[in-house]
């Protein structure tokens, strides 16, 4: 079915709807604190990486915004404000069956928390498809953009990191996938994409452009 020896799957935004869930909620929890980031600018900027990353973003951009020092609870109060919608989190139409399709190795490589990542994907029903190889950013050194969790999904795998496939939704992820030496594509089926996005993930450095997973799965199956 493919020419690839593995292909390995970004979570959020890619296999599972999860993006878009509270965004509107977070715009507004972070104007409240004078950051006045729109939604193509907070899903730029943090969509694709590490809780640490994303830590010392919010830092930079609290400091600039209000002269003084991220609270200690910022972060937890952002997440709060999409965890109330969990009930909601739904997997990308066409994921399941085109994970099922596969016949080479899979993998799930992601930026979110291991505790988070294994709930998702239970939520969802794509848990079992992956198991056990389901791999959180917090098992290594660097998060995306770096390549390190990729390098680590394809060592786990057996394969060769040049005979991987990634599929990816954010720009960071793009970048990591091609500092890994992969073969990378770019999704644009989550509800969270915004005009110009694909653009931007080609001039990351995607192969090509995904806009469904039932296109995905016609290509890998040419």
């Amino acid at each position: 079915m493919s020419s690839f020896g593995a292909v390995i799957f970004d979570c959020d935004g890619v296999l599972v709807d999860s993006e878009a869930l509270g965004l509107d909620d977070n715009i507004r929890f972070l104007r409240e604190h004078q950051i006045t980031w729109s939604r193509e600018e907070l899903l730029s900027e943090l969509i694709g990486i590490r809780e640490d990353d994303l830590i010392e973003k919010l830092e930079h951009a609290y400091r600039a915004a209000n002269a003084a020092p991220l609270p200690s609870n910022f972060l937890r109060e952002l997440y709060d404000q999409r965890s109330k919608y969990f009930d909601d989190l739904a997997a990308l139409p066409g994921a399941s069956d085109l994970v099922r399709a596969l016949d080479i190795p899979i993998a799930v490589a992601s930026s979110s928390k291991t505790e988070s990542l294994t709930a998702k994907l239970q939520k969802t029903e794509l848990l079992d498809l992956f198991a056990p190889h389901v791999y959180s950013a917090d098992k290594v050194a660097r998060g995306k953009p770096n390549p390190d969790i990729f390098l680590f999904a394809a060592e786990q795998l057996g394969v060769a990191p040049s005979a991987c496939l990634v599929i990816e939704d954010s720009i960071n992820g793009v970048s990591a996938a091609r500092r890994a030496g992969m073969d990378v594509w770019g999704f644009t089926g989550g509800s969270h994409v915004f005009p110009g996005h694909a653009e931007q993930l080609l001039e990351a450095g995607a192969d090509w452009i995904a806009d469904t997973m039932d296109a995905a799965r016609e290509k890998l199956r040419a």
